[in-house]
């Protein structure tokens, strides 16, 4: 059951949560896991990624494609639905080792029982295409009634996002064609039925639906298939022929040999992400659930798109990229899946003229790159994104001109795809472009103070975004540091290694601020450190001196269910109460900077202080709580992170804003919390180095890893950590475990390091 999500009865309440926990898809599309008969009211969507669409000056969102997989069932002129009858039993499941999603429901019908069963998946190998295979049996004779085809009532937050459909019937297959309001970008959906019964089948006037009625005897079996192709103008200039081409080509290829196509594409999948944990079937049931939902939002073909706060599962944030992906998700991609951690960053890079206006825009240099980033890097964020509950006027928030790290974070991801993986060819393609830039950004928008002597950077939002508008957050200024770090440091290997690239760079850049001005704002820039005697570090000036209220306290002052904490009247924004991990990310970030009483100390200081008002923050409490040697306290932030998804118990609201969807971040976080944090993995480009503290209850973890193009196998008990490397690895691995002196792990071999305070290696075969 490691494998398998599954429900065995239908809950109407749990229609919106659900279609988030059994949602499939492939990177190209998300297919909410809402049933067949479900439509607009349940949420159902297919969300495409990286088209986008604003509609009367609404907020601007993916665009959501007719659901063509939509399917209706009538036994005896009576509707057969969840909804519409209540059913004898019901069961809903999705494969995660391969995305296949499955129903059965049994309804009761005149003189007998009716079962319907659906299978679908949304194929990993051919990324346009969806297939479901249905079928029902009864045990009385009845008379059916299918309606099936293309739905093109399609769900919008801030819609209608398609206009001018055309439905049609060609040749057997059903197109629905429309433009998207704002680009003109044409959007089609093709699909054909082809059932295995005989069956009169009639058309909709004008849809593109399909009835089909036949009579049902007693104890047989009937079946039928439905497959169906997505495209839009992003993909090529026909975009209509190019689906109703490929829907033919699905349907004769046949749903066996598409859903081998697709089982064997997950399972390479698979074979380069499965972590597998020893003790704990919870844990390990949770961490691949996570896994499974990186997967399938994975843009495995495309540099052009990126990774939304809420991944496919609809347009909740506006389908908008955050820092969540470089600092959350990128981590899995670069030790499961180089090529699309490489992609990731490549959308920063096509994104960097929309981070240009937007620094211009506020009258600083250089890039300041977007806090809900779409299409062109430009800002989708408003200044008003969240509304007063108990007003219901609009509240200014300083997300979208004060979260100035953002830039920061895009660089720490460049540069450590650039160590990790050694392909320092992303600088040459525009990375070193958007280093720049960035740091020429914090130049402008930092302050020097003459009296102290220092550069300052002065009125942002951190991480902890319940304080708006302070100073010298600690998170915030170590990242612009280390921006200024990697612009040096890239400078440098470029010249080297790209001298004409970096000659033409830096030449449009020679009127600066550049490396001179770099050296000296990073010479003088002030970063929060911890107190000598507390080895706390202020998350902001004057952090210290708020209200230093317990959380039940605060909490028991709510007055709205729903409101927020922070902005200018919130309820923390006074106390000492945070929304999330802030300091103690940036603790973990710079590890080898702090001592472990430093790190113990302030771990210690802020978790009761913090609210964990976002799915974000309990993985970093897990990651540092086993930095320290303390896995037991961060294993329950870990399970709570892996399982948001599984349980739908996160905020889905922030004032009156639904924020519901998926957790990608959090998925993302529950793998470093698991692999870095408890395995204790760390790789700085040179030595892969494992200093494990693994949680009471597991009792080892092993893990495929992906580093500098090698491949490797590392597992981790209490007793000793074994790596082993592909025989066709290009070049030995220095490891070093739980303190011992550096080992080569040869091409082909085996390394073996005990543990539990053990020096050196015991066996290397």
């Amino acid at each position: 059951m490691s494998w398998i999500v599954k429900d065995l009865q239908f809950s109407a309440e749990k229609i919106i949560t659900g279609g988030n926990k059994y949602m499939t898809g492939n990177g190209y599309m998300g297919f909410r896991g809402t049933l067949e008969e479900f439509g607009k009211e349940q949420l159902a969507a297919v969300t495409l990624a990286g088209v986008y669409d604003q509609a009367g000056g609404k907020w601007r969102e993916p665009v959501n494609a007719p659901n063509a997989l939509f399917t209706r069932l009538s036994c005896n002129g009576k509707r057969l639905g969840v909804l519409d009858a209540e059913p004898l039993s019901h069961s809903q499941e999705l494969d995660i080792s391969c995305a296949l999603h499955k129903r059965e429901t049994v309804y009761g019908i005149s003189g007998g029982e009716l079962a319907f069963t659906a299978e679908r998946f949304v194929s990993m190998d051919q990324l346009h295409v969806l297939v479901s295979r249905l079928s029902l049996a009864a045990t009385a004779d009845c008379r059916i009634e299918l309606e099936t085809g293309i739905d093109s009532e399609v769900w919008d937050i801030n819609g209608p996002h398609l206009y001018g459909l055309q439905e049609r019937h060609t040749k057997g297959v059903l197109l629905a064609e429309a433009v998207t309001g704002e680009l003109g970008l044409q959007v089609a959906v093709a699909e054909m039925t082809t059932c295995h019964f005989e069956a009169g089948e009639t058309s909709g006037e004008g849809g593109a639906r399909r009835f089909i009625a036949f009579d049902v005897k007693a104890g047989e079996v009937y079946e039928w298939y439905k497959y169906a192709a997505v495209y839009t103008e992003l993909d090529c200039s026909e975009p209509a022929e190019s689906a109703v081409q490929n829907v033919r080509t699905a349907e004769a290829a046949g749903y066996g040999q598409l859903l081998a196509a697709h089982r064997e594409a997950w399972a390479e999948r698979w074979k380069r992400s499965d972590c597998v944990i020893e003790g704990d079937a919870a844990a390990q049931f949770a961490l691949r659930y996570s896994i499974y939902q990186l997967l399938i939002i994975a843009p495995t073909q495309s540099e052009k798109v990126s990774i939304p706060a809420r991944g496919l599962s609809g347009q909740v944030y506006k389908g908008a990229v955050f820092w969540d992906t470089e600092m959350f998700m990128l981590p899995f991609f670069l030790h499961s899946d180089p090529a699309t951690a490489r992609n990731l960053l490549m959308y920063r890079i096509h994104t960097l003229d929309g981070a240009r206006r937007k620094a211009a825009e506020y009258g600083y240099l250089g890039a300041f790159y977007a806090w809900e980033s779409q299409d062109t890097g430009d800002d989708a964020c408003t200044l008003f994104n969240v509304n007063d509950v108990f007003t219901g006027r609009p509240m200014r928030t300083y997300f979208r001109d004060k979260q100035v790290h953002i830039s920061a974070d895009v660089v720490h991801g460049i540069w450590q795809y650039v160590a990790f993986t050694g392909d320092d060819s992303l600088l040459a393609d525009g990375g070193a472009e958007v280093i720049w830039e960035c740091a020429r950004f914090f130049y402008s928008y930092a302050c020097y103070n003459p009296v102290k002597r220092r550069y300052e950077v002065l009125d942002v939002t951190g991480p902890d975004e319940y304080h708006e508008r302070v100073n010298n957050n600690a998170y915030t200024n170590a990242l612009v540091r280390q921006t200024l770090e990697v612009a040096l440091q890239s400078a440098e290997l470029l010249r080297a290694k790209y001298p004409e690239r970096y000659e033409q760079l830096a030449g449009r850049l020679a009127g600066g601020p550049f490396l001179k001005e770099f050296r000296e704002m990073l010479a003088g820039l002030y970063v929060p450190q911890p107190d000598p005697q507390t080895l706390l570090i202020e998350q902001f000036d004057r952090y210290f001196i708020l209200e230093d209220v317990p959380l039940a306290e605060l909490k028991a002052r709510v007055i709205h269910p729903n409101e927020y904490f922070g902005g200018g009247n919130g309820l923390a924004t006074t106390t000492a109460i945070l929304k999330q991990a802030d300091v103690v990310l940036m603790l973990n970030l710079f590890k080898s900077t702090f001592s472990q009483e430093v790190k113990q100390a302030n771990w210690e200081y802020y978790e009761p202080r913090t609210e964990h008002g976002s799915s974000l923050s309990p993985c970093i409490y897990a990651l540092v709580a086993a930095d320290i040697g303390s896995p037991d306290w961060g294993y329950p932030y870990f399970m709570r992170t892996a399982t948001v998804d599984l349980t739908g118990e996160s905020k889905q609201y922030v004032g009156d804003l639904y924020i519901g969807g998926t957790h990608p971040a959090a998925n993302g976080g529950a793998w470093m919390a698991a692999v870095l944090g408890f395995a204790g993995v760390l790789f700085d480009g040179k030595v892969l180095r494992v200093q494990p503290a693994l949680p009471e209850l597991w009792t080892a973890v092993e893990v495929p890893l992906s580093l500098h193009g090698d491949s490797f196998r590392l597992r981790v008990s209490r007793e000793e950590i074994t790596v082993s490397a592909a025989a066709g690895n290009r070049e030995a691995l220095k490891v070093s475990g739980c303190g011992s002196r550096d080992q080569l792990c040869q091409p082909g071999a085996m390394l073996t390091l005990r543990t539990a305070g053990a020096a050196g290696a015991s066996a290397a075969e």
